[in-house]
């Protein structure tokens, strides 16, 4: 029976992880939002109040302060949500593992 309690525990972490993944995926779709605004209002400022070529426009925008740390933080939602992927897929593996596990166990007998 131990077996079974823990893919039952295996089961409830990969459903924990699911809604994880859930809230990683909005915070990230937040975060690219939030990003190419300010990369767009940004672009227009440097066209608009600065005179600044559209040409130099895509080289310069990057280090804007405020736009960095969009993007930075666009960046870290996106590192969160792809290793909270990963956890799943690691659990998912773990379940599959012991499910052949407790086939073997439970199928001799």
């Amino acid at each position: 029976m131990d077996l079974v309690n823990e893919l039952e525990t295996l089961i409830t972490r990969l459903n924990n992880s699911v809604k994880k993944l859930m809230q990683y995926g909005n915070e990230l779709a937040e975060a690219e939002k939030d990003y190419k605004i300010t990369l767009r209002q940004e672009a227009l400022k440097l066209r608009q109040e600065k005179g600044m070529p559209v040409t130099l426009i895509s080289q310069i925008i990057y280090g804007v302060p405020e736009v960095a740390e969009k993007r930075f933080k666009r960046d870290v939602a996106e590192t969160m949500r792809d290793t909270a992927m990963e956890n799943i897929n690691s659990i998912k593996l773990q379940i599959r593992i012991l499910e052949s596990q407790i086939q073997r166990e439970y199928g001799q007998k």
